[in-house]
């Protein structure tokens, strides 16, 4: 019982370290596709807001799998004791990436819904705030970058798929938090007129 239990505890690490890296991948090739829109952003203004809404659930899906992670460490589980904690350097700023990722997505969203009065504020913030994201987690993907060209195409390839039992269910997980970020998108693309015909870009 006991050594099945271990078995468990170590697909459940492995299974976390996988859809983490997954999801991480995603990210990726969607921040590298809003970070072009920066470069022209007033006519890729709609295209920004909607990718950015497509980044809400995978980021929220990242910080899901890296905080059950944290939390199952912390508490002492054998198995993610010895996988062990990232880096000094990297767990010390995992919390600061989470909290300036959340500080730009939150204030780019506020920045259409607010009233005029208030978006030199929140233009403000989600300008300052993107540079302590961007010098933070460039650090962070290159802390991780090793790890994640190793896992992430595990779940997706036939011959190591099998290794590790849910990897369907991951694969749905990390598809479906694009998926719902299409409607989201499309919800505020109908405010960006709006921002725009107000000038306050």
């Amino acid at each position: 019982m006991s050594t099945q239990r271990a078995e468990k505890s170590e697909q459940s690490v492995e299974s976390n370290s996988r859809i983490t890296a997954s999801t991480a991948v995603v990210l990726l090739v969607l921040l590298a596709a809003e970070g072009f829109t920066i470069l022209r952003i007033h006519p890729l203004l709609s295209a920004h807001v909607f990718i950015g809404m497509l980044l809400v659930p995978p980021v929220l899906l990242k910080i899901a799998s890296t905080s059950y992670r944290f939390v199952r460490y912390y508490s002492g589980s054998s198995a993610y004791r010895r996988k062990g904690p990232p880096p000094p350097v990297l767990r010390l700023l995992g919390p600061f990436v989470v909290v300036s990722t959340l500080a730009v997505l939150a204030s780019g969203i506020a920045l259409l819904l607010v009233g005029k009065g208030l978006r030199g504020q929140m233009l403000e913030l989600h300008k300052v705030s993107f540079v302590l994201w961007f010098g933070a987690t460039t650090i962070h993907v290159l802390g991780h970058l090793v790890d994640t060209a190793r896992l992430a195409p595990l779940d997706w390839v036939r011959k190591t798929r099998r290794d590790v039992r849910g990897a369907g269910l991951r694969q749905w997980a990390v598809v479906t938090s694009v998926a719902l970020g299409v409607p989201l998108g499309l919800l505020l693309l109908g405010r960006v007129g709006a921002w725009t015909v107000f000038g306050a870009h």
